[in-house]
């Protein structure tokens, strides 16, 4: 994934999850749902919004790298 300067904000980050979630395994989704309920810092909210972006055109392996790091943040968080 190529480096950005943006800084996307909750909602940015909510949008994008909402975009993909179809593609996304059931068992994230409530990770996702107690990881909107908090707040966080903005180099997160930016790596959450990056493993997301075009998640639903990834390859299967580039899924599961996205997924083992999604799952490492939801998870510590």
């Amino acid at each position: 994934m190529s480096e950005c300067k943006l800084d996307h904000t909750h909602e940015d980050v909510k949008n994008k999850y909402q975009s993909v979630s179809a593609f996304l395994p059931e068992d994230m989704k409530p990770l996702f749902d107690q990881f909107f309920s908090e707040e966080h810092t903005q180099d997160l909210l930016n790596d959450v919004f990056h493993l997301l972006k075009k998640y639903d055109l990834a390859a299967e392996d580039e899924k599961t790298t996205r997924n083992n790091r999604l799952y490492m943040v939801l998870k510590n968080v």
